[in-house]
């Protein structure tokens, strides 16, 4: 009998190991050579996200702020802080600091955050409410079941435009009506967001 049980527990045991933290990223937080807070910054202070993911609705890459961004405010503010100092060492020098991806896509997976915000995607719908991390996380598994779940309906998670970067934004009531009028707002075709060629290049 347990020889026979044997291949669907290892399966199972797969499946588990596959979705876990370790394979996953899922709510691991990485070190950074500065631990910048969106808790504080997109929270507190109310920074909108493009403020530092400039690219976010012009290309596929939202992109790092360069360090004359943070230098904004903290050449006037803060500007003696410890944990700064990496900060104006490379205003300095020049030399970008070296932030590791939280969110990161394996290679042979093309993602266009452009094209996700044009259509009504919003910023929380895959990163999660970063305007509570004090240290930013992974929030969504990211995996092709994950996407493709999306792909298939997207109407739970369309946004009007001036909800797209509201990190707070809940689905109300009426989502379904509103979904499926966005959805031909935002002329989403969806029999071919499940196609191949969408996601690997």
């Amino acid at each position: 009998m347990a020889i026979a049980l044997t291949p669907f527990a290892f399966v199972g045991v797969s499946f588990a190991l596959a979705l876990s933290p370790e394979i996953t990223g899922r709510g691991v937080t990485l070190t950074q050579p500065v631990p910048f807070s969106h808790e504080h910054h997109a929270g507190g202070l109310g920074l909108d996200c493009r403020f530092c993911h400039g690219g976010v609705e012009s290309s596929a890459v939202a992109g790092v702020p360069a360090t004359e961004t943070c230098m904004t405010c903290h050449s006037q503010i803060w500007t003696n802080a410890a944990m700064l100092a990496p900060v104006r060492a490379s205003f300095a020098t020049g030399v970008p600091l070296r932030w590791k991806r939280v969110n990161a896509l394996p290679d042979y997976v093309y993602f266009d955050h452009s094209v996700h915000v044009a259509k009504g995607i919003g910023c929380s719908t895959c990163h999660g409410n970063v305007d509570r991390m004090a240290l930013m996380r992974q929030d969504a598994p990211l995996t092709m079941s994950w996407c493709l779940d999306c792909h298939r309906d997207p109407k739970p998670y369309l946004r009007s435009p001036d909800e797209v970067f509201a990190a707070e934004w809940g689905a109300p009531a009426d989502q379904a009506e509103r979904g499926a009028r966005l959805l031909k707002q935002y002329h989403i075709a969806i029999r071919h967001l499940t196609d191949c060629s969408v996601c690997h290049r």
